[in-house]
């Protein structure tokens, strides 16, 4: 999907897409969702599996980026430690960050009886951003068997928008949620893929950008803080190290600025990015392990890429995202309802 031809709304992409748009044009990468929608509650777990292999015995190299620190996520610490992620990528809502993850511990161990037994213990990845302004954050709704629901629904082909982990998120005056792109790289005469997800929940109302050309998304409301937060992923089956992957995360500020965020004092803005191209054994016979890296001194196409990727998955989380009202009566137009009511703004 990603953000389809006749939107009408030009990015002026450089990079070819791939054939999804999504970033499951990574091979082996899949995405579930689980979304939870009725009355006040919209919230929901959203599932990223690198691969389609066991995740703890064959970890991905990785790389974080906290653009800005105002978050509960967890598993970040290990990532920025050891370069490599070893489970699902799950993103909810932040007051049940405990519950998933707990969820998410307990699928880890069903797969893995040697965890915490003859070897250590799991390092889970639980992202999150704060869905209150739609949703009954208070009432808990995201319940264990919601993520068995999402990681067992994962799949190549995912619904964008107003689903999973973004079913109740707000961006930039408009409903938010779950996006996705891909960008084609060529590097020695291969053709690689740089994609991106997003759960977008930040900016402040009036500042929406999209091409270069400025949409008015105040609508008459007080609202005049950045709020919020965005969790972006990037997924490439290019050869990079982790130290290349927290540089590739690192270049998602640039795709915030280009959409009108400017990274707000309580925004939590948190990326990550990692190669199904270098993976790491939990157990080896050998000391020394071969992997392969990208040459520094061509890896701006990977950058530029990487950002036209996340850029294109902000919008689409966006354009995919349906008209809601939530709790309180708070209502947010979709970004497709806007267009068509206020287009010339």
């Amino acid at each position: 999907m990603g953000l389809p031809e006749h939107s009408g709304l030009d990015l002026h992409a450089k990079w070819p897409r791939g054939p999804r748009d999504l970033i499951t044009d990574v091979p082996g990468v899949r995405v579930g969702h689980a979304t939870l929608k009725g009355g006040d509650v919209h919230t929901g777990v959203t599932a990223v599996l690198p691969h389609g292999g066991n995740c703890f015995r064959e970890k991905v190299m990785a790389g974080a980026s906290v653009i800005n620190g105002f978050g509960k996520s967890v598993g970040l610490i290990q990532i920025e430690e050891l370069g490599t992620i070893e489970t699902p990528i799950l993103l909810t809502n932040t007051l049940s960050v405990g519950t998933v993850c707990e969820a998410l511990t307990q699928y880890m161990l069903e797969d893995n009886p040697d965890i915490g037994v003859t070897t250590g213990t799991v390092n889970c990845l639980v992202t999150e951003c704060n869905d209150g302004r739609l949703n009954d954050i208070r009432g808990l709704h995201v319940r264990p068997e919601h993520v068995r629901q999402a990681l067992a629904c994962a799949g190549e082909d995912f619904q964008e928008g107003a689903v999973g982990g973004g079913t109740g998120m707000v961006c930039l005056g408009l409903k938010g949620g779950i996006g996705s792109a891909s960008r084609l790289v060529e590097a020695d005469g291969r053709t690689y893929t740089i994609g991106a997800l997003v759960m977008s929940n930040f900016g402040e109302p009036g500042n929406l950008v999209i091409g270069g050309k400025h949409y008015d998304t105040r609508l008459g409301r007080e609202e005049k803080k950045d709020q919020g937060s965005i969790i972006m992923l990037l997924a490439t089956d290019l050869p990079l190290n982790e130290r290349q992957l927290k540089r590739l995360a690192k270049r998602s500020t640039v795709a915030l600025g280009r959409v009108g965020s400017y990274c707000g004092n309580g925004s939590g803005d948190i990326a990550i990015a990692f190669t199904t191209a270098n993976r790491l054994p939990h157990y080896s016979e050998k000391c020394v392990l071969d992997v392969k890296m990208f040459y520094d001194e061509n890896i701006d196409r990977v950058f530029e890429a990487g950002v036209e990727a996340v850029e294109e998955a902000i919008v689409s989380s966006l354009y995919h995202a349906e008209t809601t009202t939530g709790i309180r009566g708070n209502h947010y137009l979709g970004l497709q309802e806007f267009l068509a009511r206020y287009g010339g703004l």
